[in-house]
């Protein structure tokens, strides 16, 4: 029998013995809205595996403009780096939709990946995914107009929660996207209009996810972006919080 069943992808891969051991050093938490995972400027003191809800990489201007660059759930760990020596760490990480997980002691991790290569590669396959997200959505800043680039980011945010329901505000979605609030409200008025998804007051509804994915086409399509190649995992809340 294994140590636990989880949601999260990276520790839904580790062999029975390596998971035991790692249970022993993790805990269980709830992860509100807005809680902080690292600051900007501040070294890693714990690294979170999320089991349901989203973590944002978020990145800020010397005049204090931000945007999110990256997008972190049950896909991963966040923060998606390994600073293990008490560097400051260059972005703000928090939750943009709150959730559940498991975090570890920054130092505890350390020691448990110092003779276990095999773990340490699978979360160097996830930090490179994470790096060819990143890419990619710079990219599509680039290319996509923002009803494409909105479509592309509901997509994400349903890949890494449970259910349709995407609990997020006008304004929050603005400060993700990096454009004005205004931009984002024509760009959901569009989506509603092609009956792609339901927006009311602090939620999005996902009405029809195959027909959104053909809108997003090629922002979504892509290594790193897309969620339907995940592996599937077995759904168990956790049952101890802090």
């Amino acid at each position: 029998m294994r140590a636990f069943e989880s949601e999260n992808l990276i520790l839904s891969q580790l062999a029975d013995p390596e998971l035991l051991d790692l249970e022993r050093i993790l805990e269980p938490l709830l992860l509100p809205r807005d809680f902080e995972l690292v600051h900007l400027g501040t070294p890693v003191s714990h690294y979170y595996f999320l089991e349901n809800g989203i973590a944002s990489m978020v990145a800020t201007s010397p005049e204090g403009r931000k945007a999110e660059i990256g997008v972190l759930g049950r896909d991963g760990m966040s923060p998606p780096a390994l600073t293990m020596h008490r560097e400051q760490f260059s972005f703000d990480v928090m939750m943009q939709v709150g959730g559940h997980g498991r975090r570890v002691e920054a130092g505890a991790l350390e020691c448990f990946l110092a003779d276990r290569p095999a773990v340490r590669r699978l979360l160097s396959r996830f930090l490179h995914t994470f790096f060819v997200q990143v890419a990619n959505t710079a990219l599509s800043n680039a290319v996509h107009k923002i009803d494409v680039r909105l479509a592309k980011w509901i997509l994400m945010c349903h890949d890494r929660l449970e259910g349709e329901e995407i609990e997020i505000t006008h304004e929050y979605m603005a400060t993700m996207l990096g454009v004005r609030r205004s931009s984002v409200t024509d760009a959901l008025h569009i989506l509603e209009g092609q009956h792609l998804i339901y927006s009311t007051r602090g939620v999005v509804i996902i009405r029809n996810r195959a027909s959104l994915e053909a809108f997003a086409a090629d922002a979504y399509n892509v290594p790193g972006i897309s969620g339907r190649d995940w592996p599937q995992t077995r759904r168990r809340p956790l049952v101890m919080y802090n």
